[in-house]
């Protein structure tokens, strides 16, 4: 029993679609292998049922894997506290004045960790209009300090 090429596309989409109602970005990688193995029997369609299982096999875990190593790191970067180094040195312009225990808002040139605006924290008393520095990333706030 040897399945046509068209039953490997037709279950590479049914895995596509179950995607949908399962959200997990994991099964959409098993139907493009299926996928894949159907358009590799248009090409040689006297490939043994061992060998397209074993390309299945194969083709859907190397996607997996260049999902998860390669891909996927960066989507890390734009979340508060994983990307802190980069934010900080960044200068920007005070909107609203900050005091100690006091928040103020910060405003920066290009977005920072998605956001062109900020509210931020200072350990001394800063007036609206300045330039800051980030100097620290708390939580969801940025700490500035004078430039």
């Amino acid at each position: 029993m040897n399945p046509e090429w068209w039953t490997w596309v037709v279950g590479g989409i049914a895995l596509i679609l179950a995607e949908l109602a399962i959200p997990s970005f994991f099964i959409v990688w098993f139907g493009l292998g299926a996928i894949l193995v159907g358009l590799l029997m248009l090409v040689m369609p006297d490939l043994s049922l061992t060998a397209q299982l074993a390309t299945w096999t194969l083709a859907s875990l190397a996607m997996v894997i260049l999902w998860f190593s390669v891909f996927k790191r960066s989507f890390h970067k734009t979340r508060i506290g994983m990307a802190d180094g980069e934010v900080i040195g960044e200068i920007g312009l005070l909107v609203n004045a900050v005091a100690p225990f006091e928040r103020g808002k910060v405003r920066f040139q290009r977005p920072v960790l998605g956001s062109e605006e900020w509210v931020c924290l200072a350990d001394s008393a800063i007036a609206a209009g300045e330039r800051v520095t980030v100097v620290a990333v708390e939580g969801s706030f940025l700490k500035v300090g004078k430039t």
